[in-house]
């Protein structure tokens, strides 16, 4: 059993808190802009490869360094590689994740105003004009948008002070089955849309001359984000874990949810793209300003809308508590009495850190760093940089500092996989993965 004050009551229980760090805006909000500018289904089969054989790897790599110390991202390659340098990967993975709740925030902001809106029906009212006039009007609204900052974070910081039991968890097992319910039933009604196959087919067909460097770069980028690797949070949730617990089976449970849940985001959003001559290239905005349109085209769209809004804030929330407790994990020293007091410290710095980003549509639109605002550089080096180097230093560190028999005892304790598995898993994170990985960071940095 584990030796930390904390620990998930049940498998499912970790499962769905992780799944739903991996889901977030990585599968719903993100995955179907970055597929629509860069190809669609051929993006779409390259992410899915490598989710699948590079995202899987890296997960049950994380899970062998926390469940083997049971210890924070940082004191677990602490304890693995003592009296080194390695555990600057859990200062860099506390860092990064720092970073990316506080702009990550922001878009939750965003959401939270789009869902408070949608209740009156305001946003699908044809009378409200341009959507993307409207959507520039509100995130520029800098006391709006701040609030609703705010009170994102706020939500956040309630529920990881609570625990991983009583807060994160309790939280996860009812907001995940909500998730996937409003989307089974978001999908459904944009499949039934007249002209719905066109999107389907420019989302699952792939057009291989759509392909391009960058588009496996950014589909590289994608699978990481999607599952929230490279930051060492799911070294911070396997921590938690029993020995009991098989951790292939879970590892394998959380990739095959975080897949369904991005074909489900582009089911429920493609076909309402074509079905009303939108275009899928929008951006970062596209289901602030294209999927208003499309639900208001709709009978009962501003229902529709609200169920969309909802689930989206409730994947939005499930990765924010898995950001913040990385953070409250190491700052707190896994010690139960500090939980609440860094829970808050952190929350509410990382708040402030924030508006700089919340600022970069509004105030400070006109501050540009290299040309682009704050907020979009920021996403650049968190999504680009930081999370592929986390991710290459971890494919480097556990065949390196550990011992095979050790990887091999923890990776299939409780599993009914052979020794057949763990050879192909070892090859992989020793060779491939690190391999695949430096190719597409050297290429982001313009040196390949």
């Amino acid at each position: 059993m584990a030796n930390r004050g904390e620990q998930w009551s049940s498998k499912i229980g970790f499962i769905l808190a992780a799944a739903g760090s991996a889901i977030g805006l990585g599968a719903i909000w993100r995955l179907p802009y970055v597929a629509g500018t860069n190809g669609g289904g051929a993006f779409f089969v390259i992410f899915l490869l490598f989710t699948l054989l590079l995202g899987t790897t890296l997960l049950l790599a994380e899970f062998v360094i926390g469940r083997r110390t049971n210890k924070n991202a940082i004191q677990a390659y602490k304890e693995i590689a003592p009296n080194s340098l390695w555990h600057g990967i859990g200062i860099l993975g506390v860092v990064t994740s720092f970073l990316l709740l506080s702009f990550y925030s922001v878009v939750g902001g965003w959401i939270l105003t789009y869902f408070i809106r949608s209740l009156t029906g305001g946003l699908t009212d044809p009378a409200t004009g341009d959507f993307g006039e409207l959507f520039g009007s509100i995130i520029s609204n800098h006391w709006e948008v701040g609030a609703a900052h705010l009170g994102f974070m706020l939500i956040t910081i309630l529920i990881v002070q609570g625990g991983i039991q009583k807060g994160i968890e309790r939280a996860s097992t009812l907001m995940m089955p909500l998730l996937f319910i409003l989307f089974l039933i978001l999908v459904i009604r944009s499949l039934t849309l007249e002209g719905a196959m066109e999107g389907v087919t420019f989302f699952l067909q792939p057009d291989w001359s759509e392909v391009t460097s960058e588009t496996i770069l950014f589909a590289l980028g994608q699978a990481f984000f999607s599952l929230s690797l490279g930051v060492s949070i799911m070294v911070t949730y396997s921590s938690y874990l029993s020995k009991k617990d098989d951790l292939v089976r879970s590892a394998t449970s959380i990739v095959g949810l975080s897949v369904f849940i991005a074909v489900l985001a582009g089911l429920a959003i493609f076909p309402g793209v074509f079905a009303f001559g939108l275009e899928p290239d929008e951006g970062p905005s596209l289901i602030f300003t294209v999927l208003p349109a499309v639900f208001s085209e709709m009978a009962f769209g501003s229902v529709f809308l609200s169920m969309f809004l909802a689930l989206l804030l409730f994947a939005t929330l499930t990765s924010a508590f898995s950001l913040l407790e990385i953070v409250v994990a190491t700052t707190s020293k896994s010690d139960p009495a500090k939980r609440k007091k860094m829970a808050w410290s952190m929350g509410l710095i990382i708040f402030l850190i924030g508006i700089p980003s919340n600022l970069s549509f509004g105030l400070l639109g006109e501050w540009l760093i290299f040309g682009d605002t704050f907020f979009n550089q920021l996403d650049f080096l968190v999504s680009n940089i930081l999370l592929p180097l986390g991710a290459l230093l971890i494919s480097i560190f556990v065949p390196l500092k550990m011992s095979k028999s050790a990887l091999q005892e923890e990776l299939l304790r409780s599993s009914n996989l052979g020794s057949g598995f763990f050879q192909v898993w070892f090859i992989t994170i020793r060779y491939i993965a690190p391999i695949a990985i430096a190719i597409a960071f050297l290429n982001v940095l313009g040196i390949l």
